[in-house]
């Protein structure tokens, strides 16, 4: 059954057109195609230290040849396999358009339109979030050499990783779990030693 949801204001916009026709929303179906590429790029980069770590245990001598050259040609099919779908993925979400209207974009759903101070409060709440990240990003600079390229979208996966949160006497635990490279976890590491010397206490607290 289609999900229904109130308006909160007029549903028509200054020319008296549908609010709902002419705002524009993220496209769904690149959403969903950026989402299984990401485990698709993962799945490579986990192919590559593979292959990085098996070269050099046969460089070293601790590798013999003809399991050298058996693993190498699996991983190399692997990689061309994982690099094939990751392209394909691109081209399907790279063939659609970014944005669509709000009522094509939201099918089977009636959409809300906040309130004038609602989404002043939802745009200052934006701006905090992204000053907050900005901040994040500045810390990991020093550890990161992509930071200029990567450094949002790396804070971005760290906070929507997996977590275990343990409440402690007088603080609060946090473990996260392994990123999908061990420089990118130490990169993590990094960060929150330097939170940890914040001291800062949780709201309430």
């Amino acid at each position: 059954m289609p999900k229904k949801l109130r308006w909160l204001r007029s549903p028509t916009g200054a020319d008296g057109k549908p609010w709902k026709n002419w705002r524009l929303s993220r496209n769904p179906s690149r959403k969903a195609l950026d989402k299984e590429l990401r485990p698709a790029r993962a799945a490579f980069t986990k192919l590559q230290e593979r292959f990085g770590a098996m070269a050099i245990d046969y460089v070293d001598g601790h590798t013999p040849q003809s399991d050298f050259e058996k693993t190498e040609e699996k991983l190399r099919s692997d990689m061309e396999k994982t690099t094939a779908r990751i392209q394909k993925l691109k081209t399907r979400r790279d063939s659609l358009p970014t944005h669509l209207p709000l009522a094509e974009a939201k099918k089977g759903q009636e959409v809300v339109k906040f309130s004038t101070e609602r989404r002043h409060l939802t745009t200052i709440l934006k701006m905090v979030v992204f000053q907050i990240e900005s901040d994040l990003v500045e810390m990991i600079r020093p550890h990161y050499k992509r930071v200029e390229d990567e450094g949002r979208t790396l804070m971005q996966s760290i906070m929507q990783d997996a977590a275990d949160i343990e409440p402690a006497e007088g603080k609060l635990r946090i473990t996260l779990a392994p990123l999908s490279s061990p420089h990118q976890s130490r990169v993590v590491e990094s960060v929150y030693k330097a939170l940890n010397q914040t001291n800062t206490m949780f709201p309430g607290t």
